[in-house]
């Protein structure tokens, strides 16, 4: 007892686990922190039965609704583009022959009233 240096408890070992959890540090080497069944963790000291983990977020689909709002915005205004050539190009003549009549209409002297 005297020429040995009194020994406590042994000190804990720390371990190490990277950030995502799933690995764990032995001091040489990194060993994975879950079974390869995903049933069993390692939690430092011993294999324990694992936990679920949180459920995954679901995955945003704003990018999709978003592309097709856009698509059918371009739809519409392609459609309405079409509407009007067409209606432009049957009825040009009619829409003219109502504008000239307006505008004669506009310019031409008004009767003397009785």
């Amino acid at each position: 007892m005297g020429d040995h240096p009194q020994s406590g408890p042994p000190l804990p070992i720390q371990t190490r686990f990277s950030a995502d959890g799933l690995w764990w540090w032995d001091g040489a080497e990194w060993r994975p922190a879950i079974s390869p069944d995903r049933l069993w963790r390692w939690n430092g000291q011993a294999w324990v039965p694992a936990q679920a983990g949180p459920a995954p977020a679901p995955r945003s689909n704003t990018g999709l609704a978003i592309g097709l709002t856009v698509a059918i915005f371009v739809g519409v205004l392609v459609l309405v583009m079409v509407f009007t050539i067409v209606v432009l190009l049957t009825m040009g003549n009619q829409i003219a022959n109502v504008f000239s009549n307006v505008v004669s209409a506009l310019t031409s002297p008004t009767p003397p009233s009785p």
